[in-house]
């Protein structure tokens, strides 16, 4: 941020907002989420910017619930699910992600209002974005997301290994094709 920005900012705390993301921000991105703390330091550093200006806030994928254990400071506002716990109509969404996140081969982190696929654990990351990119072209390729194209299948009772759909993906595309169609008949069904 440049210096002229950040004076203007300093300059009159009570106009001015500090948003923070947790993961990665205010705590050390770790393999597995539920073992992910905020410093004491840090802790120490938001009393401080929360004592000088208007709003200082935390605003994350997880639930509000778990960020305000983490970050465990009075005073600083949390918003949770990337600030889906704040929207009126966003559980009428909640099980529409549930039957996404059902037809993914791939661990999942499942929260009330969202969902979200983690490579951190993958062995080979490149390899496991690499598979979820060509998936997801291929499918749209063919009218659907990637999400639909999973549940379509397990709708039709075709188990698929997600490397194998990743190859077929790239080296045959009829059989792709084929595939898809099924998915599709399935969500249609």
């Amino acid at each position: 941020m440049p210096a002229d920005l950040l004076a203007r900012l300093a300059a009159e705390p009570q106009r001015a907002a500090i948003l923070l993301d947790v993961d990665g921000t205010l705590a050390p991105i770790v393999e597995r989420p539920e073992d992910a703390g905020v410093p004491e330091e840090t802790r120490h550093e938001l009393v401080r910017l929360a004592s000088r200006y208007a709003l200082v806030a935390c605003v994350s994928g997880r639930t509000g619930a778990e960020v305000e254990r983490l970050v465990d400071v009075p005073g600083v506002a949390i918003v949770g699910e990337h600030g889906l716990e704040l929207a009126p109509d966003a559980a009428q969404w909640a099980d529409r992600i549930a039957v996404f996140a059902s037809g993914v081969d791939w661990p999942a982190e499942r929260k009330p209002l969202s969902v979200s696929f983690h490579f951190r654990r993958a062995e080979d990351h490149a390899a496991a974005r690499a598979y979820l990119t060509r998936v997801e072209a291929a499918a749209r390729a063919e009218g659907l997301t990637y999400g639909r194209l999973m549940h379509g299948l397990k709708t039709a009772g075709i188990e698929i290994d997600r490397k194998v759909l990743a190859d077929i993906a790239v080296r045959d595309q009829a059989g792709f094709t084929s595939l898809a169609k099924q998915a599709q008949a399935a969500l249609e069904g």
